[in-house]
């Protein structure tokens, strides 16, 4: 007699969108508790940003030379939020790396859940705290000077770009947090990462005074593109052009680095 086998069954190893949302809603979830029972961490969230505003208000700002038509004040708070979320996705390679050095990393990937989650609930619950740093640094901003000169609507729309570009900027830390899987390496890898991002942009100061080689770079980065769309939102300005680069930025960061994260995420020991 001839065995006869039955045809082999396919099944799609693909997670439903629902799902992806779903688990990574939780994993955000999480990690907001865990953020809001450590409440040092918001705190000292806010630290730096605000020792930038009052080095650069009223210790280096008199010494910069200002853009004619252009408070420096409004200019440098511009230049600090964009500063803020940037320096603030450390945050997110610094949590997962420490989660994989932890061995939690290893429990999620166990579990019936999508491999894209654990990272993207990090960075969801990091948007959620820049918003608190955001919103607390607006408020310091106003309190030495920083004033909105075009409306409601761009203002919150520059908000909503920044909270973007964080998002954007987590997905870099995150493969950074991923690749080194450990706290300390993590952050002592993205500070020098963040910082020539940061300092070598039109955040604090103008680009044109920087020698051609410098400029050429600060001009063509994501942090002055954000910096520069924040203004344009704030301050006023040409604007449809300098959000469409920012943008533009924050897609290609994301696409690029969240592909790359959940790769490596994939493997990692």
């Amino acid at each position: 007699m001839t065995a006869i086998t039955a045809p082999a069954v396919v099944v799609s190893e693909r997670t439903p969108v629902s799902q992806v949302v779903s688990d990574a809603l939780a994993v955000a979830r999480r990690n907001v508790i865990g953020l809001f029972r450590v409440p040092t961490t918001l705190v000292f969230s806010t630290v730096q940003p605000v020792i930038f505003v009052l080095m650069f208000r009223y210790v280096f700002g008199g010494a910069i030379k200002p853009i004619p038509g252009v408070r420096y004040v409004d200019f440098l708070m511009c230049g600090i939020f964009v500063q803020t979320v940037t320096f603030g996705s450390i945050n997110t390679g610094i949590g997962l790396a420490s989660d994989l050095q932890t061995g939690l990393i290893e429990r999620f990937r166990s579990l019936p859940m999508a491999r894209s989650a654990v990272l993207a609930g990090r960075a969801l619950a990091d948007v959620l705290r820049n918003l608190f740093v955001v919103v607390l640094m607006v408020i310091v901003g106003f309190l030495v000077g920083f004033r909105v000169h075009t409306g409601v609507i761009p203002f919150l729309a520059s908000i909503g770009l920044l909270l973007l570009f964080g998002l954007a900027m987590s997905w870099i830390m995150a493969l950074v947090g991923l690749a080194t899987g450990n706290a300390e390496a993590a952050q002592a890898a993205a500070f020098p990462l963040m910082a020539l991002l940061v300092f070598a942009s039109s955040a604090f100061v103008s680009t044109a005074t920087m020698p051609g080689p410098l400029r050429a770079y600060a001009n063509h980065q994501p942090v002055s593109a954000v910096a520069d769309a924040v203004r344009a939102l704030v301050i006023g300005g040409p604007t449809a052009g300098k959000v469409f680069t920012g943008v533009v930025w924050m897609v290609g960061i994301t696409v690029v680095f969240a592909a790359l994260s959940v790769k490596r995420y994939r493997r990692a020991d």
